[in-house]
């Protein structure tokens, strides 16, 4: 099958553009880098400024995958520019149709559900988002959901929840306690009781791929099915690294709004035939070491 995919740069697609080439699908990757990874054919594109249906009309692929979005760790709850990638999306979503592609599959966000509700359902948690970023996905989600049988598209929507992974942006949970151990300074964290699913950017990448291949309609949460504290996920990934006394639990306020629990109910994914390669502790221990190794510095040890 030829996929197009946009993001594939990034720190989900990434993993996914060596799955879908393991999978033997022809991959194209949209977007401004013009690098083609192993594998994959890449198309200059600027996905905020240049129209895509000339691409489309020429490449015609049977299947389009869309990550890309800004994702500026900090920044993207509430930057203008979720609008700029929500329009963006439209655009590229009606090219990849008027081009004879019919099977979409887009990235979600946790974010678009009503944080009210613990036990976040596809169908029966109401979609209340409380920031710019959740509420930008969610518009897209219901527009392309009521399009999609106008444009003759089959529609998947993977809600992404709390992925992490060797190679996270700096200033992200995991790439910040990682990378202020091995420098050897301490390292402030919040008290850390919020519950939340996690689940390595792999299984992520695993189960878009499953997307990508399914005939599945509608939106799925991607999620491991397991909630944690994070300041166990904190406490693991220190320990893991040999410097829990680094850490300052309580350190940082909790930030304002910020649900206490975040479960999600991954039913529907266990039916599309998802099952993680990683539970929360070889995860973790993948990840530290391999952003240690990264960074040329052996577990234990940091930079005092």
């Amino acid at each position: 099958m030829r996929v197009a995919l946009t993001g594939g740069s990034g720190f989900i697609g990434r993993e996914l553009v060596p799955v879908l080439v393991a999978a033997g699908h022809e991959v194209h990757l949209l977007g401004r880098s013009g690098t083609a990874a192993a594998g994959t054919v890449a198309h200059d594109l600027d996905l905020l400024r240049d129209d895509p249906a000339p691409l489309f009309a020429d490449l015609r692929p049977e299947a389009l995958v869309h990550l890309a979005w800004i994702a500026t760790p900090g920044l993207f709850w509430q930057a203008p520019e979720n609008l700029d990638w929500m329009a963006a999306s439209l655009r590229l979503a009606r090219a990849f149709a008027a081009g004879g592609g019919r099977r979409l599959v887009v990235a979600g966000t946790c974010a678009e559900y009503d944080w009210h509700f613990h036990c976040l359902h596809e169908v029966r948690t109401p979609l209340r988002p409380h920031t710019l970023y959740g509420t930008a996905k969610a518009a897209l989600f219901q527009t392309l959901s009521a399009a999609a049988p106008v444009l003759g598209l089959s529609l998947a929507w993977g809600r992404i929840f709390f992925p992490y992974g060797p190679q996270e942006a700096p200033g992200r949970l995991l790439s910040g306690l990682i990378d202020g151990i091995a420098a050897g300074r301490r390292v402030p964290c919040s008290a850390g009781l919020q519950q939340r699913d996690f689940l390595h950017v792999e299984d992520v990448a695993a189960a878009f791929a499953l997307l990508a291949d399914s005939s599945f309609e509608g939106p799925v949460n991607i999620a491991s099915g397991q909630l944690v504290a994070v300041r166990d996920v904190i406490g693991l990934a220190a320990r893991l690294a040999g410097r829990p006394d680094l850490v300052d639990l309580g350190a940082r306020p909790t930030q304002p709004g910020e649900p206490h629990i975040m479960a999600a109910d991954v039913a529907r994914l266990r039916q599309l035939g998802f099952r993680p390669q990683f539970d929360l502790e070889t995860g973790l221990a993948d990840t530290v070491s391999r952003r240690l190794a990264s960074l040329g510095v052996a577990q234990g040890t940091g930079r005092g």
